[in-house]
């Protein structure tokens, strides 16, 4: 075994490989770009090395500085993680070159089944089903609206380098092929430095079941059973499972005997991953991951393995010490993946300071921040791993969503209320369900939360006035308040003023019952709502009140005691604003130009996808204040119209 290992990622997936490797003696070296100074990876590391700037193609992507970081620090070997340089035959090459181990399968491996083209065409030779459709090297935009056309809509458009949903476009029809495929095009040139893409037939209701392998350098390759990963948004995992639910034991020796001879048929070594497509009783294979992914450890759960020790031993050309009979499942184990994202704006990456993150330490949690941390537009915005184990599907779940509940996240916008309403919805308890159940359950599992949440928000402050500063009394708000006071809130652009009476609330013109109302020094806040008894935890950090209740945080500003900004926040200039910070990518109008409401008039590119900003209504174009390259905050005007 390799004394030292260097680990070429970041986040949590590089928290993980460490706490391993420190298990088993291993020296470890991080790498770290100007954005990541203070990240948790970099304290947890022995040593760690500065790579550049914060944008991934000067630090983390980029192949000679890693490489020359390894030997810096004198590391026998590097894991690559996931993403950035994991699946890069060029990097694997480096390292080979350098003398350095690399924790993956040989790079010839990962340039066959990394590309989307190439493995599809190895399986095909295999006789192994894939789905019909376009999976060639000729990249004609004319030429391939033709092969789109036989393929027939509704069709994917999907980036050959790459995967986790960048530079993937569903289109429903030929018209939208042209902006579709130069959408995709763009984005997986981004992610992946490379524009390739094939085209696929789209099923209307297939389930995302993929295999986890593990072979060793002397010919022996295991499956550890499969994953369920079919809950998805924007063509990203957010849920997954293992075992899958409603595979039956015929089926899943299928699946892992397939997921075995593609190993084989391309030399692997390490840990990889096939992916599947199922439909009714048909599976067709999607790609190969060759390195270890993000859902990992719903395996390691259920099978009792430690998936970054085999890699690392596998690596060191240690054999496997496993045989497929003796592999078994123990119970059921389930994930879900925190993201900084607003799920009641598309699912748009939200960035700032976490000022507040605290999980429950019932389940396991994988996660590369920490409260105070940055999050910003650099990387992906997943802040954790949650996974939960039970004796079967139901504790599991059960456990998690629990979990879940006593979660507290405030300072960017996330989705834990979307997941435990994902976890605890009726569609997903059945287990039969597709990957269409993002979008069927979502407007039950993001509810409008604007007014109880507002009331909450007003209690906490009017307690603050009650008490003075601090909590200083414990008991603190009780339900014996005057007829009536009044708070100004801010909640997004629109301005609050909330009415709490003795029983009731009205929040703007809505009125709300209230039950009995207390408070503690800690800012939980206790009342029943419109009958609904509602638990929050609140917090005040510097201008902004976070309201934290059911796994949902809205922010609101205190404007009590500003009547003027209360008043001037209805002001608009007519504009459409950036929905995030990013980087504008293209600009559709021009001053002058007539639209229509949906059309798209800026791409603004952030945390590695494309976000299409549209007009809000028919108008006519005053003027565009950014171009193609240009930086932009959050809120900041884009378009401006005529009045």
């Amino acid at each position: 075994m390799f004394e030292s290992l260097l680990v070429a990622n970041r986040g949590e997936i590089a928290c993980r490989v460490f706490r391993t490797a420190k298990r088993m003696g291993l020296r470890t070296v991080a790498v770290y770009s100007d954005a990541d100074a203070h990240a948790l990876h970099v304290s947890l590391a022995d040593e760690a090395v500065h790579l550049g700037p914060a944008p991934a193609a000067q630090s983390y992507l980029d192949v000679d500085k890693v490489i020359a970081a390894a030997k810096h620090a004198g590391a026998e070997a590097i894991h690559p993680g996931y993403g950035f340089l994991s699946e890069n035959a060029e990097f694997a090459r480096a390292c080979e070159a350098a003398g350095i181990i690399f924790v993956g399968p040989p790079a010839a491996a990962i340039e066959t089944m990394g590309s989307k083209m190439a493995s599809k065409q190895l399986m095909q030779e295999a006789s192994v089903p894939i789905l019909p459709g376009y999976h060639g090297d000729n990249q004609d935009a004319h030429f391939l609206a033709e092969q789109a056309q036989a393929v027939g809509f509704p069709l994917l458009i999907k980036a050959s380098a790459g995967g986790g949903g960048k530079g993937m476009r569903l289109v429903n029809e030929a018209a939208e092929f042209a902006d579709q495929l130069a959408g995709a095009k763009r984005e997986a040139q981004a992610a992946f430095g490379d524009d390739d893409v094939l085209l696929e037939r789209y099923l209307t209701s297939p389930k995302h079941i993929e295999v986890q392998l593990m072979a060793d350098t002397h010919g022996k390759v295991v499956h550890l059973f499969e994953r369920d990963c079919s809950v998805q948004r924007r063509h990203q995992k957010v849920i997954e499972e293992a075992p899958g639910p409603n595979i039956t034991p015929a089926l899943r020796e299928q699946l892992g005997q397939t997921a075995i001879m593609a190993a084989q048929k391309v030399g692997y070594v390490g840990a990889g991953t096939v992916e599947f497509i199922a439909e009714g009783d048909e599976f067709f294979f999607m790609e190969m991951n060759t390195r270890l992914q993000v859902e990992h450890p719903v395996t390691e759960a259920v099978t009792g393995l430690d998936l970054v020790e085999l890699q690392l031993r596998v690596a060191a050309g240690e054999p496997l010490p496993l045989t497929q009979p003796a592999l078994q499942i123990n119970g059921h184990a389930v994930e879900v993946r925190l993201y900084a994202e607003n799920p009641a704006n598309r699912f748009l990456p939200s960035t700032g300071r976490l000022c507040h993150f605290t999980v429950p330490d019932s389940i396991r949690v994988d996660t590369g921040v920490r409260a105070g941390d940055e999050i910003t537009p650099h990387y992906d915005p997943m802040l954790a791993k949650l996974i939960a184990h039970g004796k079967d599907r139901q504790s599991a779940v059960a456990a998690l969503a629990s979990a879940l509940r006593g979660a507290r996240v405030a300072g960017v916008e996330h989705n834990l209320g979307y997941l435990i309403g994902v976890l605890e919805h009726a569609a997903f308890a059945s287990g039969d369900y597709t990957t269409s159940i993002a979008e069927a359950v979502h407007d039950d599992v993001v509810p409008d939360q604007q007014a109880a949440f507002s009331v909450l928000a007003a209690l906490f402050v009017l307690a603050e006035h009650n008490i003075g500063d601090g909590w200083q009394n414990g008991s603190g708000f009780r339900s014996n308040l005057p007829a009536r006071r009044r708070v100004l809130l801010r909640h997004g652009k629109q301005a609050l003023q909330v009415d709490v009476h003795t029983d009731t609330a009205v929040v703007n013109d809505r009125q709300l019952s209230l039950g009995p109302v207390d408070t503690n020094t800690e800012g939980i806040v206790n009342v029943r709502i419109d009958g609904q008894p509602r638990e929050a935890q609140v917090l005040r950090e510097s201008q902004f009140i976070y309201v934290m209740c059911d796994g949902h945080t809205e922010r609101f500003v205190d404007l009590t005691d500003d009547i003027s900004r209360y008043q001037n926040q209805a002001l608009s200039r007519g504009g459409v604003a950036a929905p995030m910070p990013g980087q504008v990518i293209a600009v559709n109008v021009k001053a002058g130009d007539k639209v229509k409401q949906g059309d798209v008039l800026v791409v603004v590119e952030a945390m590695k996808m494309e976000h299409s900003v549209t007009a809000p209504k028919a108008g006519t174009v005053k003027q565009v204040l950014f171009s193609a390259g240009d930086r932009v905050e959050e809120g900041v005007e884009l378009v401006e119209f005529e009045a």
